[in-house]
This record gives structure tokens, C-alpha cells and sequence, in this order.
């Protein structure tokens, strides 16, 4: 009877920097666990409508930053990343997610650990922080509303 377990080949995948290699000028390929780790950051990093097509592909983390950093928004971000991962990486098992809210700075420390099918490779573990960030665009778009808003105020 054949074995349940999938055994695999090696994974690659390019590089998304796009950074020629130095000697032969090619794009940079990811090789094994480091394909399988860029696979799963892209995922956890995708935000949902982003990939062309595929509007339900990764997760909804942007939507969770401006939330109150708490254990029930952590509990969700939690949802969303092991979700994602199950839906859209066939080649882990064993997922493991770990969110640690950290309101005094308003922030998320998420730890995301994984094995990989099929290949005998140690445990991985990607650990990364969410916070919410502002762009120039976003600050001044909302500088504009207030400005909007305080106008209309002052005419009533």
C-alpha cells in the first residue's frame, strides 16, 4: 500500500525582486523552503481584490489594522492568516498562528509556524509585525475630509 504522505520534488519560484544574479545575469530563483517561505509571506501579505482574477485570494489584515489592538481582533487576524494559508498553500501542513496583540504601541506580533509536505525539512517559522501605517496620499486625503467637514460645520 502506498505511503499517504505526498513526497515532492524540489519547489521553485522566482525571486520578486527582479535582482539579476551576479554571475549569470538570470533572474534569481527561490529554491526549496525559501519558495515555500516567500509563497506563504505573499499570501499572508495579499490583501484581498489585489491578485487579478482571483478576487478571494489571501486575507483581510488591512481591514483589521484600524481596529482596537485587542485579543478579539487577534483572534481574527489569526482566522484570516490560517485560513488564507489553507486555501491557497497545499504544500504545508501543521499550521500554526500565533498573534500577539500589543495595544501600548498598536500593534500585532503574528508567528506563523508550518512544516513542509513531502520534503525533510525542519519546522519553519515567519514571524512579522502588523501595524497601521498612513501614507502621505492617506494623511493628506484625510486632511482634506477634516477640512471638508470642518467647513461644513462652520456653515451651520
Amino acid at each position: 500500500m502506498a505511503d499517504p504522505k505526498r513526497i515532492s520534488r524540489a519547489f521553485t519560484d522566482i525571486s520578486l525582486s527582479f535582482q539579476p544574479h551576479p554571475v549569470t545575469g538570470d533572474l534569481s530563483v527561490l529554491k526549496n523552503e525559501r519558495a515555500i517561505n516567500r509563497a506563504v509571506r505573499n499570501i499572508v501579505q495579499t490583501n484581498f481584490g489585489d491578485k487579478y482574477f482571483d478576487p478571494d485570494f489571501g486575507s483581510d489584515l488591512r481591514g483589521q489594522l484600524f481596529e482596537l489592538v485587542d485579543f478579539a481582533n487577534a483572534a481574527a487576524v489569526e482566522d484570516q492568516i490560517l485560513e488564507a494559508l489553507l486555501n491557497y498553500e497545499p504544500r504545508i501542513d501543521n499550521i500554526d498562528v500565533v498573534v500577539d496583540p500589543k495595544p501600548d504601541t498598536n500593534e500585532y506580533e503574528v508567528t506563523v509556524s508550518y512544516e513542509i509536505i513531502g520534503q525533510e525539512f525542519p519546522p519553519q517559522t515567519y514571524t512579522f509585525i502588523l501595524e497601521a501605517t498612513r501614507s502621505e496620499e492617506h494623511t493628506s486625503e484625510l486632511q482634506s475630509q477634516f477640512r471638508i467637514s470642518y467647513a461644513v460645520f462652520c456653515l451651520k
